[in-house]
């Protein structure tokens, strides 16, 4: 081999990846790194963005549908709400009572009671609107929800922020749910669920100001009460926990708008138990599952009865009227109100007639059958509509696609990174898909919907803004890898928000072409 030859063969081989140089997203966050006064700007200004982008989408031509919903809750809520500002309890309403109503003509209602299966909380919320904008439109019955849901958007953020301690990530988790079509939507019209959202999500981040504070104080106190190398027999009872008390309210505000909020209140609570007793072990408590079971006691009696007193808060105009449903029943207001509650359960449980939408939970991660509230068509020449196939109102509790079966894959994902990591954040992300989503599967007779997952939604986001920040890589990975997996992270974006706005009109009760809402029609059990 000659010299020129030999010098070639020692020569090390190529890199695989070819050297890169930063992206943008890094060398900005560099900028911020060195420039506190650019950090605090961007710490706002980007929830603000996404705050305003949500807001936008929520309340632009918020009562385009004056109507009440026939084939689904509305319109109970809005005329039940009414009532119970007027009168303290929900009433009945005669035959043609949503003609009425719509015309302006609101009081139609009678003195006779109305028997109702939810709880009162989400129809004072509904109550509020009324009460400030008046009856007389979409705006008066439906503000409250589209605040709410706007609200949401920023307790994900908050969330999202503590969970990933990313700005960047907040806002992307933040901007995932303001645009998402089943998110918008169903703060577009005056249901349940998202008032019932908002106080889960509010609950959730109570939490996580409990853990912040709680971790390190049983740390701490476990370490001082050490004799040498011996740990302690027993950890600290810790009493001083506001955050619980507070996550406890407003799970008692959630079971207030719908039963389904005590799962929650359940879920979280056992959270909260195992958490106390892991911190109680890796601390080196001695006897640390007896001493988890001192702890959850301490935090059942933190936790639960503050939930109950506001639930039963919840039902103070009937319980302060005497008109109410069964209000009579009992010997005193609250055995007739756990009398009203025994009827209310049996009339839950018997809700199995068939549904044009009905949706088992199943099929929800499939997206099966997304729930169709709202359509109106007019033909050609009618109202203005100038398409030959007719023109179309419609609202449809639609997720983005790509998002919602990108979350499911991210859940999935994330509960192997949980098998792997052991990752508290990866199990608080769980619990909440746990709580929100598998006591449906146990409910199979009942009629049950689509739109119900807007409670999963907000931890599918968090699942999903674990995974994308996976795929952007981590600091210390090499420049090539980073750019380009954030390359494909800004691509997801484009994509999302290109499908977002795609789907907007169909989701917000604008005027379009019939032949524009079936180009939406992707699947046949859409239509």
């Amino acid at each position: 081999m000659t010299d020129a030859a030999r010098l070639e063969a020692d020569q090390p081989a190529a890199p695989l990846n070819p050297p890169a140089r930063p992206s943008l997203y890094d060398r900005f966050a560099r900028r911020l790194s060195e420039d506190a006064r650019a950090r605090r700007l961007y710490r706002w200004l980007g929830p603000a963005v996404v705050l305003v982008i949500a807001a936008v989408l929520r309340l632009w031509n918020l009562a385009a549908a004056h109507d009440l919903m026939n084939q689904f809750d509305e319109t109970y809520y809005v005329k039940d709400a009414w009532t119970l500002l007027n009168l303290g309890y929900e009433a009945s309403w005669p035959a043609g009572a949503n003609e009425s109503f719509l015309s302006g003509d609101v009081n139609v209602f009678t003195p006779d009671p109305s028997f109702v299966v939810h709880p009162p909380l989400g129809k004072w919320i509904i109550a509020l609107g009324m009460a400030v904008l008046g009856p007389d439109s979409g705006w008066g019955w439906r503000i409250t929800t589209a605040l709410l849901g706007i609200a949401s958007v920023l307790l994900l953020m908050l969330i999202a922020k503590r969970l990933t301690r990313s700005t960047t990530f907040a806002v992307v988790a933040g901007l995932l749910m303001a645009v998402d079509g089943l998110a918008v939507s169903m703060s577009r019209i005056a249901l349940l669920d998202t008032s019932l959202m908002f106080f889960v999500l509010l609950a959730v981040l109570f939490v996580l100001r409990d853990r912040e504070r709680t971790m390190t104080r049983i740390a701490q106190t476990v370490a001082a009460r050490y004799d040498g190398d011996t740990p302690p027999s027993w950890g600290p009872v810790l009493w001083n926990r506001p955050w619980i008390i507070a996550a406890g309210a407003a799970l008692g505000a959630a079971s207030a708008v719908k039963w389904s909020g005590a799962w929650v209140l359940a879920g979280l609570g056992v959270y909260l138990v195992v958490t106390d007793a892991l911190a109680r072990r890796r601390a080196g408590v001695l006897f640390w599952p007896t001493d988890a079971v001192r702890q959850g006691l301490a935090t059942f009696v933190l936790f639960v009865p503050v939930a109950l007193v506001v639930y039963v808060a919840s039902w103070s105009g009937w319980l302060f009227s005497s008109g109410g449903y069964d209000r009579q029943a009992g010997s005193n207001p609250l055995q007739s109100l756990w009398i009203y509650h025994v009827a209310m359960y049996k009339s839950t449980a018997g809700i199995t007639s068939g549904h044009s939408y009905a949706s088992p939970a199943w099929q929800w991660p499939l997206l099966w059958r997304p729930t169709g509230v709202y359509y109106h068509h007019d033909a050609l020449g009618v109202n203005g509509c100038t398409a030959p196939s007719g023109c179309v109102d419609v609202i449809s509790t639609m997720p983005n696609p790509l998002i919602w079966y990108a979350g499911v894959a991210a859940v999935l994902y994330l509960a192997y990174r949980f098998v792997v990591a052991r990752d508290w954040r990866y199990a608080l992300v769980l619990t909440g898909v746990a709580v929100t989503y598998v006591p449906w599967l146990f409910l199979p007779e009942r009629t049950i919907f689509q739109f119900y997952t807007v409670l999963v939604l907000p931890f599918m986001l968090l699942a999903l803004t674990f995974a994308l920040k996976d795929i952007a890589g981590p600091p210390s990975a090499d420049s090539y890898r980073r750019l380009t997996g954030q390359r494909l992270v800004l691509v997801f974006l484009v994509v999302a928000l290109a499908l977002s706005a795609f789907w907007y009109p169909i989701i917000s009760a604008m005027t379009v072409p019939y032949d524009f809402w079936h180009l939406h029609m992707w699947i046949t059990s859409w239509v």
